[in-house]
């Protein structure tokens, strides 16, 4: 090979690197940061299922340590997980936790929604996002996907359909509320 052809492909091989790194750091800006374990929960909204239909956020829940699952009518995991869920908070509201399940069903659904509730006499607040916008904040990848979060907003760990009546989910939730930043 020769040196002007050397040359050639060394400057081209540099401007393809340079390019690369320049689209990276531009992608990289768009891409919302990862939601995991340590990381601040991200913000979401969603609406009751009264007559009022009150829109409700993660503010609402800040101060209390968190059990938020999202979930839908149509999903049979989630069908099969209310139940533990249910009598978790049973369980543990009295120390604090609270739980709040965020139905994605479609638009139009919430007679459904609210007589899936009734069914499984759920006690713990279920609310509605039909624009699954909560969906894309968490980087949900399936339904049922509970995030257990901290009083004071960080996320602590991330579950797919779960039992919550196990041992390894119970103590998950006690450090939860044992948590120095679930101190109410």
């Amino acid at each position: 090979m020769g040196l002007r052809r050397a040359v050639r492909l060394a400057a081209v091989g540099g401007v393809t690197i340079i390019a690369g790194y320049v689209l990276f750091r531009v992608a990289a800006r768009g891409t919302p940061a990862q939601v995991g374990a340590g990381a601040a929960a991200p913000n979401f909204t969603a609406v009751t299922l009264d007559a009022a239909r009150r829109p409700r956020s993660l503010a609402d829940y800040r101060g209390s340590p968190l059990l938020l699952n999202v979930w839908a009518t149509w999903c049979d995991p989630c069908r099969e997980e209310m139940p533990s869920m249910e009598r978790l908070y049973e369980t543990f509201k009295d120390r604090g936790l609270r739980i709040v399940a965020i139905s994605i069903d479609d638009r139009g659904n919430e007679p459904l929604i609210r007589e899936f509730a009734a069914e499984h006499r759920l006690s713990f607040d279920i609310l509605h996002d039909p624009s699954s916008a909560i969906m894309q904040s968490y980087q949900v990848r399936g339904v049922p996907q509970s995030f257990l979060i901290s009083a004071a907003g960080q996320l602590v760990a991330t579950r797919f359909v779960t039992d919550w009546a196990t041992d390894e989910s119970r103590r998950l939730v006690e450090r939860l509320l044992l948590s120095p930043q679930s101190t109410r």
